[in-house]
């Protein structure tokens, strides 16, 4: 009796390389699209400066590997840009509102926030979406402590500052849910971190 046909795993060498290749190509495509962006809108010439301008920053400035381990969940994707446009809505009308109260000068602060994934990718996507909120702005980033430094408008004493550290976790988790991998999403779900950043 024979064995069943059964295909060998490729080498750990190859499977690296066909991820870099991936990740290379997912990274092209971007550039393209937000080269395209930047113009304005979508033309032949638009497109071929795109790759041609992709293809120099990426054979000239090479990006470092980050490598996509996680899968992406619809139900997080949803619960995630509702919670945004939530949080941007509401964040929006707190700024108005302190801009045109007359005589009110709002108490602003920086704070520290530790994450539970010090990943490059992560912080980036934290980073990113906290910056798109008004009222928030990240200041400075220690990619070695995974560490965001966030500037934070109106704050009216120390629970606030606690709340603004919350938030800052909740938006990480949100993420990690809806394209994290299952192992840190146990871990942004289980792991602990200092109640006070440094």
């Amino acid at each position: 009796m024979t064995a069943p046909d059964t295909v060998p795993p490729a080498p750990p060498d190859r499977q690296t390389r066909m991820g870099r290749w991936r990740d290379q190509l997912i990274a092209y495509g971007w550039l393209v699209l937000a080269w395209n962006l930047f113009w304005g809108e979508f033309t032949w010439g638009n497109l071929l400066g795109g790759l041609l301008a992709a293809a120099v920053v990426l054979l000239f400035f090479p990006l470092p590997p980050v490598t996509f381990h996680g899968r992406l969940r619809p139900w997080g994707l949803l619960v995630f840009g509702g919670r945004f446009v939530v949080e941007l809505v509401r964040a929006s009308a707190h700024v108005a509102r302190i801009a045109v109260q007359p005589g009110y000068t709002p108490r602003s602060a920086i704070i520290a926030v530790r994450l539970r994934l010090p990943t490059d990718l992560n912080l980036a996507l934290t980073a990113e979406v906290l910056s798109l909120v008004p009222g928030t702005l990240i200041v400075e980033v220690d990619r070695d402590a995974g560490i965001l430094y966030v500037h934070v408008l109106d704050v009216r004493g120390p629970d606030s500052l606690a709340a603004s550290r919350e938030q800052v976790r909740a938006v990480e988790r949100r993420i990690v849910e809806a394209v994290g991998s299952n192992a840190e999403l146990r871990r942004v779900r289980t792991g602990s971190v200092d109640k006070e950043s440094p």
